[in-house]
C-alpha cells in the first residue's frame, strides 16, 4: 500500500490542519459514487484509512515507527481492546441508542467504514452515498445559539409528536447530524458575534494600539472558557497569530479540545492630534535610523 501521507499529498512533518484540508480534497475527489474510474473505490478506501491514522496522533506515532504494518491484524500493534476505531474529525455523525458509546467503530480491515469516515467528517450524510446502503430514519433541525453548541445542551421538543428531551454533546457543528434510535437530528447553529469557528478551532481578532505593538504589554482576551492574560512581543505586526493551545471547541463526547488563535489587528486612527501627529514622526525617524 502507498505511503499514507502521498496518499493524501502532505509532508511528513504536516499539521492537523494541513492533513484535514488534504483529507477534504481527496476524499471528494474519489468518493466512488462521484468518481466512476475502476480504480476509484480502492482509492476512497485507502485515503479514508490514511486519514484515519494522520488524523490520530497515537496512530500516527505508530505509523512513523512501524508503517502500516502497525495496523495489520496479526501485526500485533493495533489496540483491539476497546474496539473504538471511529474518526472523530471535524465534522460528525453520531449515533445515540440510549447511552451506548456512539463512537462504537465496525470492523473494516482493522478500521471504521470507510464511507461513515465520510460522513464523519463532512458532517451529512454523502451527497454521493448509494441508495439503501443504511435504513433511512427522519430527519428533524434543531437551531442552537453558539454556546449551545459549544458547551452542549438539552433540549424539550416535541418530535414525531412525542415531547421528548435530547442531549446535544458539547462541540457540534453547524450540519451535524445525531442519530437517536428511530430518528435524526440536524444541528443548525447561529453564528457568534466575535468568535469564527472552522472545525473544533476557533479565531478571534483583537485590536492593539500601534504602542502596543512597537513596545510589547499584554491583553486580555476573551476565550470560550474565561478570559485570559495574552503577551504581545514588541515589534508585533498586524496580523500575528498567537495559538492558545487547547482552548478551542471540545470534540464530541471526547476528552479533546481544538485550539484558539488569537489574531492581532493594529488599529489605525483616522483622525490623530498634532502631537500625536509629531511623536510618530519622531517615531518613523527613530526606527529609520537603526
Amino acid at each position: 500500500m502507498a505511503d499514507y501521507y502521498e496518499l493524501l499529498g502532505v509532508a511528513k512533518n504536516a499539521s492537523e490542519v494541513q492533513i484535514k484540508s488534504a483529507y477534504r480534497a481527496q476524499a471528494l475527489k474519489w468518493h466512488p459514487d462521484r468518481n466512476r474510474a475502476p480504480e476509484a473505490a480502492e482509492k476512497f478506501k485507502q485515503i479514508n484509512r490514511a486519514y484515519e491514522v494522520l488524523s490520530d496522533s497515537k496512530k500516527r506515532a505508530l505509523y512513523d515507527q512501524y508503517g502500516s504494518a502497525a495496523f495489520d491484524k496479526g501485526g500485533g500493534f493495533a489496540d483491539r481492546g476497546s474496539g473504538q476505531y471511529s474518526q472523530q474529525g471535524p465534522f460528525h455523525v453520531y449515533t445515540n441508542f440510549g447511552g451506548d458509546s456512539p463512537f462504537a467503530g465496525s470492523d473494516f480491515g482493522g478500521f471504521s467504514d470507510p464511507f461513515e469516515i465520510f460522513e464523519q467528517f463532512f458532517g451529512f450524510q454523502s451527497p454521493f452515498a448509494r441508495a439503501g446502503r443504511s435504513r433511512r430514519h427522519p430527519v428533524y433541525e434543531i437551531r442552537l445559539s453558539f454556546d449551545e453548541a459549544v458547551h452542549g445542551v438539552e433540549k424539550d421538543t416535541v418530535i414525531e409528536g412525542k415531547r421528548k428531551q435530547i442531549r446535544i454533546p458539547a462541540g457540534v457543528d453547524q450540519g451535524t447530524t445525531i442519530r437517536f434510535s428511530d430518528f435524526d437530528v440536524r444541528v443548525d447553529v447561529a453564528p457568534h458575534s466575535f468568535f469564527k469557528r472552522e472545525g473544533q478551532d476557533i479565531y478571534l481578532e483583537k485590536d492593539i494600539s500601534y504602542s502596543q505593538a512597537a513596545l510589547g504589554g499584554a491583553v486580555e482576551v476573551q476565550t470560550i472558557a474565561a478570559p485570559v492574560k495574552l503577551r504581545i512581543r514588541p515589534g508585533t505586526r498586524s496580523g500575528t497569530t498567537v495559538r492558545l493551545r487547547g482552548q478551542g471547541i471540545p470534540y464530541p463526547n471526547s476528552s479533546r479540545r481544538g485550539d484558539q488563535y488569537v489574531v492581532f489587528k493594529i488599529q489605525v486612527p483616522q483622525r490623530v492630534s498634532a502631537a500625536v501627529r509629531r511623536a510618530l514622526e519622531a517615531l518613523d525617524t527613530a526606527l529609520g535610523q537603526e
